[in-house]
């Protein structure tokens, strides 16, 4: 999933209409019909549907409750369906593109995260579901969806989703203020880890996942997904809805997991979105324990080791009245706020923070001196 300024549904889409209009007298068993979503009626939409799944009886008991008292809420000019998959078990066979929401379940192993699913097959973006309803849904919730349209990005970017895209989005709440800036760390961590283990598990050749400070994901120099995390401060407690978007089986715009992996052994069998995100949840609760409790700290080592910066040289211009000049810095690590550590040419160490204007971060940093 990438960045972009416009946006372009490459893809079928599922259609739930059919479902919507269904009857006590509906067959027990029925094939969703692919229905072509151009453009145009994709950014006129106004209906959603969500099915919701959980882990354990609790879980189920929990998304009942939420589909029982109307509780979840989009923008006013949704049309919303909210089905439970037990529902919807009974009255359609999955599409072979759809999320298979029983394989995830099966792969999930956390205690907290990603043990209640909302899916839903075409939505305007995973992140307004679980930010707008933050406080109806346990922490820890997770959307997924095949297909989005109004997936965004740093700076307000449009990001593109074809089908084939891992596109998800979790809750967090955290106390700390000063630590929240370093989360999209952990989970860009999780995100290369899950990658690992999901190739070990399937004994596929070993794919080495990069990360791009400060939030994105790249493979062999493309750019295969990237991370979002907004947060919103009540109650004393910051809540954060963390998005990801990674592409698994999607060859469109530049390349995608499988892709790769077809290039390597062609014989090799496929990565599926189910596998990944139930990887990166049970990564994730793990390296997020050890953040809360110890700091990033501990994770520092393993987060530089996986990223593509340790000792790149960059250029920084500053501007002084009207002359700009030029100073080379040396990247060493993250600074305590998560901002760059560099040490410049005269062995003073400085933090590199970005300008906010230009799209690429390692253009226009702006350095500020260390005592």
């Amino acid at each position: 999933m990438l960045l972009s300024t416009s946006l372009r549904l490459l893809c079928p889409a599922i259609s739930f209409s059919s479902l919507l209009k269904l009857k006590s007298s509906t067959p027990r068993c029925f094939r969703l019909q692919e229905s072509m979503v151009g453009s145009g009626s994709a950014m006129d939409s106004s209906s959603c549907t969500l099915v919701l799944c959980g882990k354990s009886l609790v879980e189920n008991e929990i998304a009942a409750s939420l589909k029982k008292n109307d509780t979840i809420k989009l923008s006013e000019n949704t049309d919303l369906s909210v089905f439970l998959k037990s529902e919807i078990d009974k009255l359609y066979k999955q599409q072979e593109k759809s999320f298979d929401m029983e394989l995830y379940m099966n792969c999930l192993s956390t205690l907290r995260f990603g043990r209640l699913l909302i899916w839903s097959p075409l939505i305007t973006s995973t992140h307004d579901v679980v930010s707008s309803n933050f406080s109806e849904l346990p922490i820890g919730t997770v959307c997924v969806a095949d297909i989005q349209y109004k997936g965004r990005g740093r700076s307000k970017n449009v990001w593109e989703s074809p089908v084939g895209c891992l596109l998800f989005s979790f809750t967090v709440q955290m106390e700390d203020g000063r630590a929240v800036p370093l989360l999209q760390y952990v989970v860009s961590l999780a995100v290369t880890e899950a990658i690992k283990e999901v190739c070990e598990k399937n004994g596929l050749p070993y794919m080495s996942a990069r990360i791009k400070w400060p939030n994105d994901i790249y493979l062999n120099g493309l750019k295969v997904g990237g991370i979002l995390c907004t947060s919103t401060y009540r109650s004393k407690k910051f809540n954060i809805s963390a998005g990801i978007g990674l592409n698994v089986d999607n060859d469109k715009p530049t390349t995608c997991l499988n892709a790769f992996l077809r290039e390597i052994s062609p014989a090799a069998c496929h990565l599926t979105r189910e596998e990944i995100v139930a990887s990166f949840f049970n990564k994730f609760e793990k390296l997020y324990d050890i953040f809360i409790n110890q700091g990033f700290g501990p994770l520092e080592e393993l987060y530089c080791g996986t990223w593509l910066h340790s000792g790149q040289r960059v250029i920084i211009q500053e501007k002084e009245k009207d002359q700009v000049t030029e100073s080379m810095v040396t990247i060493q690590g993250l600074t305590s706020s998560g901002y760059l550590l560099a040490m410049g040419e005269d062995n003073q160490m400085y933090e590199l923070h970005p300008d906010g204007n230009s799209f690429d971060f390692f253009k226009g940093l702006i350095r500020r001196k260390l005592e």
